[in-house]
């Protein structure tokens, strides 16, 4: 069995005629550090899209962190490599602290958080707390590539500069390409080095 992709190495994420749903065709390289925003119409297909890079959608075509194929690993694998972060979190313990075995206090404090939120119940927490938590609790895992389905929905417009600001900083720390779904086209100015819109069942490069 092919072994896992070393989980701080910095490299790129490409997809090559992918399809997926009604989206056809679909190839995209995605440089290691850099953010691509990926939008579209409601029901277009983007939420779709980041799960079949997470291996959690059938699909067709090629996905691959650096040399390394997607259909070559068990998708537990790929996932701690290629991390999706969905819209709607999920919590499988009842206490926050529970999700988390790494140190992240410094994390805690970008994101306007309180080292006591780790010591809450899950049921306590707004749904921005979560939002901003499971974004947390992915880059403490350490992947080599993100995937972000609209990270910042929930937040209130200062909370999610520091979002924005904190992302940007680990996808460079990193060397992490991020994938980040978003309708905002002020958000798309700010965070985006490449931005990429879903038109019809093709995948278009906006300028």
């Amino acid at each position: 069995m092919p072994a896992p992709p070393d989980t701080q190495a910095a490299t790129s994420l490409s997809l090559e005629a992918v399809a997926v749903g009604a989206l056809e065709d679909v190839s995209l390289k995605l440089a290691p550090g850099e953010i691509t925003c990926l939008s579209g119409p409601s029901g277009s297909g983007k939420s779709r899209l980041l799960r079949a890079i997470a291996d959690l959608e059938p699909h067709e075509g090629d996905i691959r962190l650096g040399d390394q194929a997607q259909a070559t690993l068990p998708g537990h694998a790929w996932r701690r490599a290629v991390m999706l972060v969905p819209a709607e979190s999920q919590w499988w313990a009842e206490d926050v602290g529970a999700h988390f075995d790494r140190d992240c206090q410094a994390g805690l404090e970008a994101l306007g958080l309180s080292p006591e939120t780790l010591g809450w119940q899950v049921a306590r927490l707004s749904s921005g707390e979560k939002q901003r938590l499971a974004l947390l609790r992915a880059l403490s895992r350490r992947p080599r590539a993100l995937l972000l389905d609209e990270p910042t929905a929930n937040l209130d417009h200062a909370t999610t500069l520091s979002c924005e600001a904190w992302l940007g900083e680990q996808a460079r720390q990193f060397g992490m390409p991020m994938l980040w779904v978003a309708h905002d086209p002020e958000q798309i100015k700010r965070v985006a080095q490449h931005h990429v819109r879903i038109t019809g069942s093709r995948l278009e490069t906006t300028p």
